[in-house]
């Protein structure tokens, strides 16, 4: 089948090169919307985005979920979603080129010429990452290649990477595993996290600015009076735990508090999802508390408050831990078997 027409014109910003792709689907998705070039009623399935971006279904479906739990597309009891929140509009099903859809600049480049590594490494972390509570895993290297269309080298080199972040092993017969995160290494890696964070955000204190820390603390405002989606929350996670406490400039402290954060992003996902009112009060609190010191200027304050975050998560994470249905990952891929 040959590619979809594709439209010359630009769409892409500053801000979308060297985004995971389904941050990249999601961004230029949500402008369409947004700016009203895609018609209401427009049904949107992962196929045909997947299609359109040239990708896997994975990133559109997440690109899809998020633009889902922020309203601006709708299930309606047929196959996709409906742009809009209209559930009895009469469903739209066009081309998405035809549409409107516009692609940007940044994917406009033949496969072979882009960095496929770089390019589905981050998708790739999510994935094994979101798998930790659930059991022990094996990445198999030819299923990873075949699924994302890559050679066995780059395969070998996303698995390598992973390697390096402490999220899989190799065993002496080369294969490679995940998992699990137990209640004692989920202690561990919040130890270090509430040791290490306070002094990254000592570090990281210069190169904050009032602009940023402002949206950041109006941001958690918004969502303590409005909505709770589970965009909106990972959005506060991201905005405390890494576009903050990362600007550290100690890449090696970086690297460090990294790889404690990525085997707790399923546990963030599962928060979301059931929504648990009590917990999500008493961290928008907590968050909130760290940015009032911050836009303060009163560091030692905001560092403790954070350490005091942190270790108070460790008890509701190791009770949601303990309530896990134990079942396949919410996002089931062929190169993840679960052995154990």
């Amino acid at each position: 089948m040959p590619p979809p027409r594709r439209r010359m014109a630009r769409t892409d910003e500053p801000g979308d090169a060297g985004l995971p792709l389904y941050e990249v689907i999601y961004r230029v998705l949500r402008r369409h919307i947004v700016d009203g070039v895609l018609p209401g009623g427009l049904v949107v399935g992962e196929t045909a985005l997947a299609r359109a971006f040239q990708s896997s279904r994975i990133p559109a479906g997440a690109a899809l979920k998020r633009l889902e739990d922020e309203g601006l597309v709708t299930r309606f009891g047929g196959r996709g979603l409906m742009i809009g929140d209209d559930i009895d509009a009469e469903p739209l099903r066009r081309d998405l080129v035809e549409a409107g859809l516009t692609l940007p600049d940044t994917l406009m480049l033949e496969p072979k010429t882009r960095n496929r590594r770089a390019t589905i490494y981050p998708e790739v972390e999510h994935i094994v990452a979101g798998c930790l509570p659930y059991g022990r895993f094996q990445l198999n290297e030819s299923l990873l290649a075949e699924h994302y269309r890559v050679s066995r080298t780059v395969a070998h080199e996303v698995l390598t990477a992973l390697d390096r972040t402490g999220l899989v092993i190799q065993d002496k017969n080369q294969r490679w595993y995940a998992g699990p995160l137990t209640p004692e290494l989920m202690r561990e890696h919040f130890e270090l996290r509430w040791l290490l964070e306070p002094i990254a955000l000592e570090q990281a204190m210069a190169r904050l600015s009032q602009s940023d820390l402002h949206a950041r603390q109006e941001r958690i405002r918004r969502v303590q009076s409005g909505r709770r989606t589970a965009a909106n929350l990972e959005q506060l996670e991201q905005d405390l735990h890494v576009d903050t406490v990362l600007s550290c400039g100690n890449r090696q402290l970086r690297h460090a508090i990294r790889r404690s954060q990525l085997p707790l992003i399923a546990m963030h996902e599962t928060f979301q999802r059931h929504r648990d009112t009590d917990e999500i009060e008493i961290m928008l609190g907590e968050h909130l508390a760290v940015f009032d010191h911050l836009v303060a200027g009163q560091l030692a304050e905001a560092q403790q408050a954070l350490a005091r975050h942190l270790q108070r998560s460790v008890v509701s994470n190791l009770a949601r831990l303990a309530r896990l249905d134990k079942q396949a990952p919410h996002h089931p891929v062929p190169f993840l078997i679960l052995v154990d």
